[in-house]
């Protein structure tokens, strides 16, 4: 039997491993978004033809080879086309981590662990219109491990299950010349679109107050959160809301108070003195509330497998746009089970008014494709 696979990363490449060590299998095409994609090197590791996806989000007709058998989805963002379902002789099927119709959408594991589902799933399913909306092919079931996360679920279960469940249907296409098919229950369906959460430290600062925003960078030691917090408490002043961190030994932070403008002269230059101690400190005043006029403010929230140039490509296509950044946090995480880097950014960004949430969401997703980034954007709730 003759398989196209579409897919992209670690779950794609690992599909691809499974199914050429099956008996009776071959492929015509590999098909992923990116040339230095882990399913593209897969492919062309074993002499196979490889289509790079000229559009992320679409596989064209001329992606698949005439003569086809069947198509495999496999962790693809990308819709497979009618024509390039065409192409296939029993069309295509994919396979989406959740008990379908359930969490139909991009972020199934992430709404299965929001929801409190104590039971998760996996189903490969027929591609067709609609966001996996197609009849069901096969199945399986797992419990969620209380205090589990979506990627931890995943790793764990899902991303197994899927493995298998693809090799049963393979198989059976293979055996029977014909895929299963329930139809799904509408009844049971809901929606898992990515996720846009927001990390927001509200700044709402009493017009009988001045805004002071400092800044302290040195070795860190034990005692240099109290040291402003003391400061602070001697002149009145609140702490409003910070960013601290410690990196390769270094403190580093940034603090805004809140403080009766009859002290601020007196906080500013209690705050100063703590260079004495050691540390590089700076502090000025600050324009607290809404922005300036013709901006708002937006959230963005991207993340993916860690690559060098995330932060530059990024901040250059904001820039290009007259996007300011307001605040950024990136870290990097690693997933316990496959050992994979992980790279996170939380940026709020100052946008002009003329482009809304769509068109910088448009103007972003290439870049995201590109690196294989998931994004989510959204408004932030004024202060």
């Amino acid at each position: 039997m003759k398989i196209a696979l579409v897919g992209s990363r670690f779950f794609a490449a690992s599909v691809f491993d499974a199914l050429r060590r099956l008996d009776g299998i071959e492929f015509t095409s590999i098909v992923a978004p990116a040339a230095d994609d882990r399913l593209a090197l897969a492919g062309r590791a074993a002499g196979l033809p490889v289509h790079v996806l000229d559009n992320p989000k679409i596989v064209p007709g001329e992606a698949i080879v005439e003569g086809t058998d069947l198509i495999v989805a496999a962790h693809t963002h990308a819709r497979v086309s009618d024509d390039a379902l065409a192409r296939s002789r029993h069309r295509g099927i994919g396979y989406h981590p959740s008990l379908l119709p359930r969490h139909r959408g991009i972020a199934a594991v992430e709404w299965t662990i929001l929801e409190g589902d104590a039971i998760a799933g996996g189903s490969v399913y027929h591609l067709a219109d609609g966001w996996d909306a197609g009849a069901i092919a096969a199945q399986d079931w797992c419990f969620v491990q209380r205090g589990e996360t979506a990627r931890e679920l995943w790793e764990r279960a899902l991303a197994p299950m899927g493995l298998a469940l693809l090799q049963r249907v393979v198989c059976h296409v293979r055996d029977h010349d014909s895929v299963p098919a329930t139809t799904q229950d509408l009844r049971f369906a809901t929606k898992a679109p990515l996720i846009k959460r927001s990390v927001v430290l509200t700044e709402d600062t009493a017009a009988d107050h001045v805004a002071l925003v400092a800044t302290v960078i040195g070795a860190d030691r034990v005692g240099i959160v109290r040291a402003l917090s003391a400061c602070a408490q001697r002149h009145g002043a609140n702490w409003a809301a910070s960013h601290l961190a410690r990196a390769a030994g270094e403190f580093a932070g940034m603090v805004h108070f809140d403080v009766p403008p009859a002290n601020a002269d007196a906080l500013a230059t209690s705050l100063n003195a703590l260079s004495a101690a050691g540390l590089r400190v700076s502090v000025s005043r600050s324009a607290a509330g809404q922005p300036a006029a013709g901006l708002r403010s937006v959230e963005l929230q991207l993340m993916g497998d860690d690559r060098q140039g995330i932060v530059s490509s990024l901040t250059a296509a904001l820039a290009a746009r007259a996007v300011s950044i307001e605040n950024m946090h990136t870290e990097i995480s690693t997933s316990p089970g496959t050992g994979q880097r992980r790279f996170k950014v939380v940026a709020h960004l100052l946008v002009p008014t003329a482009i809304s949430n769509d068109q910088l969401h448009a103007e972003l997703d290439g870049l995201a494709s590109e690196m294989m980034l998931d994004l989510a954007l959204g408004d932030r709730p004024p202060a």
